[in-house]
């Protein structure tokens, strides 16, 4: 597979400014693609962008990955993520590479490409394990995580399960399942007054909090005398610079 000529065939790509072995092109007019190969021609990492698009976070996106070699060859995990990237005035900290299998960047225009390019992006470490399974960091990537967008907030690594009987609000099964911030403090602030409810959630780290309301605030089975604070549950989830008690 040659990577250069796979992608001289794609109309209007050109050489990325400032960065060697790599170049840009624009499908429709919302979309930047940029893509850099190896020094040995071997593997791609591609960063797309959406609407709001910055050469110079883009090129150090790709430099990074690079300079790693994230996520490369077919036996690399679904997300790999490496943590100590910073450009500007960004508050990302990691870049994730996602797995040709994930990412289908190419699929039905060029299959060979696809399989030697990582799809990378700009990230913030509490949004990714590492150890997601195919099908959970399709769903993630494809519709939780928005990478194209630069401009986004954190989306952490939240997993959760609630039952309130005073709404009658409540999640399906016993599992826990993929959630937002939001959701979850919503949910906290609902459970006062509803005996026998209970919110449950996991950070990536696997960590998990039980709250429950009996008369007072119980958290994972110990009485606390004030619910939880949003900084608290921030924190637990590994927000950036939220501080960790």
């Amino acid at each position: 597979m040659n990577i250069e000529d796979a992608v001289a065939e794609i109309r209007n790509a050109h050489p990325m400014p400032g960065v060697s072995m790599a170049w840009q092109w624009s499908p429709m007019t919302r979309f930047v693609f940029s893509l850099a190969v190896d020094p040995d021609g071997g593997w791609a990492y591609q960063m797309n962008t959406l609407d709001v698009h910055d050469d110079g976070l883009a090129g150090a996106v790709l430099e990074f990955a690079r300079k790693h070699q994230l996520g490369r060859g077919g036996d690399a995990r679904p997300f790999v993520v490496l943590s100590g990237f910073s450009y500007g005035d960004y508050r990302f900290d990691a870049v994730v590479a996602a797995s040709p299998a994930v990412h289908g960047y190419h699929v039905g225009r060029n299959e060979d490409l696809n399989e030697v390019v990582s799809a990378v992006f700009p990230a913030y470490r509490c949004e990714i394990r590492g150890d997601e399974p195919p099908a959970e960091a399709e769903m993630r990537f494809k519709r939780m995580l928005r990478p194209s967008r630069i401009s986004r907030q954190p989306v952490p690594y939240l997993r959760m399960r609630y039952a309130n009987p005073r709404t009658l609000g409540g999640s399906l099964g016993n599992s826990r399942g993929f959630s937002t911030p939001d959701v979850l403090l919503r949910e906290l602030g609902l459970l006062e007054g509803a005996a026998g409810g209970f919110v449950e959630f996991e950070n990536l780290d696997g960590e998990v909090w039980r709250v429950e309301w009996d008369g007072s605030w119980l958290v994972n089975g110990r009485p606390q005398d004030v619910p939880l604070s949003e900084e608290w549950v921030m924190a637990a989830l590994r927000w950036p610079g939220a501080a960790r008690s």
